[in-house]
C-alpha cells in the first residue's frame, strides 16, 4: 500500500473514534487558547529545521476535553508567509496518570520563495508545498510537576522536489512549575528525537526553557536544538529566543 493511503486511513480513524458510544462525549466546557511569538530565529513544527531569520508566530486553539483543534501559522518578520499547519486532536484515553491522543495535520502547507522570469524580468513567487501527517501521543504523568511522553508523527508530502515520506520519534519530559519567586516560574521540556526524512536522517537533542509570571501574559522562551548524529541538511546547532503573548479562556454552553 502506498505511503499516503496509510496516513490518510491513520486520519481516517482519528475521526472515527469520535463517532464510537463511550468516544464522542460532550463536554460542556469549550476552551480558547491562543499564543503570539516574536523570534529572531523562526523555528519549525519539527525543531531541526529552522527559518534563519525573524519570524511571527500565532498559535491559536480551541477545543473541549476530547477535541481540540490547533493550528499554527508561521510568518517571516517582514510578512511573507512560511508554514501554515492545520492540527486536528483527539483524546483516546484520559485515565488517571496515563493519557493517549491522536491527531492529524490536514493539511500542512509549506511555502518558498523561488525566483521565475516573466517577461524578461525576474520575480519573486510563493511556492507551496501539501503535507499530510498523523501522530500519536502518549504522556504518563509522574508528578504534579514532572511527565514524560512519545511524540510520533508519519508524514507524506504530495509536490515533487520536496520531502515525500518522513518519519518523527521523540522521547519527552515537561518538567513545569519550578518556582523561581512567588510569582515567577520557569519550566522546562527536554526531548530526544529520531528523524527520517526519505532517505536521510538523524538523531537529535532539544529543549524549550519558558520563564514566565503568573497572572500575567508574558513570557520568554529559549529552544536550542542540537544535532547527536545526522545526514539531514541543517545546522548542527541552533538555538533561539521569543517574547510571547497568551491569552486563555474557558467557557461554558449552557
Amino acid at each position: 500500500m502506498q505511503s499516503w493511503k496509510k496516513v490518510g486511513l491513520l486520519l481516517i480513524a482519528l475521526f472515527w473514534f469520535s463517532s464510537v458510544p463511550g468516544f464522542g462525549q460532550r463536554d460542556s466546557t469549550l476552551f480558547f487558547k491562543s499564543a503570539l511569538s516574536v523570534t529572531q530565529n523562526g523555528f519549525s513544527f519539527i525543531p531541526s529545521f529552522s527559518l534563519g531569520k525573524p519570524a511571527i508566530i500565532f498559535e491559536p486553539s480551541i477545543g473541549n476535553k476530547r477535541w481540540s483543534f490547533e493550528p499554527q501559522f508561521r510568518f517571516a518578520l517582514e510578512g511573507k508567509p512560511w508554514s501554515f499547519i492545520f492540527i486536528y486532536k483527539y483524546r483516546l484515553v484520559d485515565k488517571g496518570k496515563f493519557s493517549l491522543q491522536v491527531g492529524g495535520h490536514i493539511p500542512a502547507l509549506i511555502f518558498s520563495t523561488q525566483k521565475v522570469i516573466r517577461n524578461g524580468e525576474t520575480e519573486d513567487v510563493i511556492v507551496t508545498q501539501r503535507f499530510l501527517a498523523a501522530e500519536l501521543v502518549p504522556n504518563y504523568t509522574l508528578s504534579k510537576k514532572v511527565s514524560i511522553g512519545m511524540y510520533l508523527l508519519r508524514g507524506h508530502g504530495f509536490d515533487k522536489g520536496g520531502i515525500q515520506d518522513s518519519y518523527y520519534a521523540g522521547l519527552r519530559s515537561s518538567i513545569t512549575n519550578l518556582n523561581v519567586s512567588k510569582r515567577i516560574f520557569f519550566k522546562l521540556n527536554p526531548q530526544v528525537y529520531y528523524l527520517k526524512t526519505d532517505d536521510k536522517d538523524g538523531v537529535y537533542l532539544t529543549n524549550t526553557l519558558t520563564l514566565a509570571m503568573r497572572n500575567f501574559p508574558l513570557s520568554i522562551s529559549n529552544i536550542v536544538n542540537k544535532a547527536i548524529q545526522t545526514d539531514i541538511p541543517g545546522k548542527a546547532f541552533d538555538w533561539n529566543v521569543s517574547v510571547i503573548y497568551s491569552f486563555d479562556k474557558n467557557y461554558v454552553r449552557r
